[in-house]
């Protein structure tokens, strides 16, 4: 026996324990009482950074319109004057009315532009209170009241969601929500155990007050990864952050594996620069990824393929539980096939995020620097 074959076996078993605690720590969070809470409703903003027409754009928008809360207003900012998105915006506002703001032509306030459409959205909000929400997302009309709850009566300063495609229809977007769903969350939910709480934000949507925002030093607009680097300073602050058990839906259309890989691959770097040694030590998440390489080691060696057989049942059976919890049955029914695949794939995301400073975000090329700022190149 060889010593790769050694340190193969032994990362396959040592995996078991990794599929466990994800099974473990998605099954309390999800299955814990809802707390339900009610009233206050003072005026919330909703501030939207836009970039392109993504897949959808119509529903994800009005959605965020149609909700069922007193007093809110949707700001949409967008840098490019020639955005393909900005026709569907402004009918957007023609619909809506007073409800909708729409900014064109926001100057950047430095390398990442996102949050750059978000600080000029800030100065226009009409409200001490706001939802961070990216533009890909569809949500229910209960979304403000949910999010917004535990900042009111839980003692949170922050409310964060995570999200997945529940039913996609394409190839690319199965292998995104196949990862968000089965790894990204439940990774989450590990380290909102190991660490007495969750420790950071996740983009997608982010909501909190003025004054929490301000004691967190706001908005920085040359940081990779702001969400996760504005959730730690929420927390360094004296805040708790709090992970909403409303998944939102994002479906990403019809992308192809190339955008699908350089995202995660913008993520994987993402983490690395905001969490240091820890990032190493996912190595050992990847068991069927191991396991497979045992296999072939071997040739095939009864005790290998027996290693094999238990890793892929335990990861077939949490990931069909996390999915399960988060109700994407479409996506177990149709596209649970593509585990192995959708391990391979993060293996290799993960390794390569292993070193790099070069991102590709939107179409541009930035080089990170230091703990996470980044620059044009």
């Amino acid at each position: 026996m060889t010593v790769l074959t050694v340190v193969l076996a032994v990362l396959t078993v040592a995996s078991w324990g990794f599929y466990l605690a994800q099974a473990i720590a998605t099954w309390q969070f999800f299955k814990a009482k809802v707390v339900v809470h009610g009233e206050p409703s003072p005026r919330v903003s909703i501030l939207v950074p836009i970039c392109g027409l993504d897949v959808g754009a119509w529903e994800n928008w009005s959605s965020l319109c149609e909700q069922d809360y007193p007093d809110y207003e949707v700001l949409f900012g967008v840098m490019d004057e020639s955005d393909a998105a900005v026709p569907l915006l402004r009918t957007l506002v023609e619909q809506y009315g007073a409800r909708v703001r729409l900014f064109i032509g926001l100057p950047a306030l430095g390398p990442n532009h996102k949050d750059s459409n978000v600080g000029h959205l800030l100065r226009e909000a009409r409200s001490d209170w706001f939802i961070f929400s990216d533009s890909d997302i569809c949500v229910r009309p209960d979304y403000i009241r949910t999010v917004m709850g535990p900042l009111w009566h839980g003692g949170f300063g922050m409310v964060t969601c995570a999200y997945i495609a529940r039913n996609p229809k394409f190839f690319g977007a199965a292998l995104a929500s196949l990862g968000r769903c089965c790894d990204f969350i439940p990774s989450i939910l590990i380290a909102r155990l190991m660490d007495g709480g969750v420790k950071l934000g996740i983009g997608v949507t982010m909501a909190m007050s003025r004054k929490v925002l301000e004691a967190a030093g706001g908005i920085v607009y040359n940081r990779i990864g702001s969400d996760y680097n504005l959730g730690m300073r929420v927390v360094r602050s004296g805040q708790k952050v709090a992970l909403s058990r409303y998944v939102l839906e994002s479906d990403t259309g019809d992308e192809g594996w190339r955008s699908v890989y350089e995202r995660e691959l913008r993520w994987s770097r993402t983490i690395r620069f905001n969490r240091g040694a820890v990032y190493y030590a996912q190595g050992i998440c990847f068991g069927t990824v191991y396991g497979l390489a045992l296999l072939i080691l071997t040739g095939f060696a009864p005790w290998a393929v027996g290693l094999f057989a238990i890793t892929l049942g335990l990861r077939y059976g949490q990931a069909w539980l996390a999915a399960r919890l988060m109700g994407a049955t479409g996506l177990v029914r149709r596209w649970f096939g593509l585990i192995l695949l959708r391990d391979g794939l993060s293996f290799w995301v993960w390794l390569m995020g292993c070193g790099g400073r070069r991102i590709v975000w939107r179409g541009r090329r930035l080089r990170v620097q230091g703990d996470g700022v980044i620059r044009e190149i």
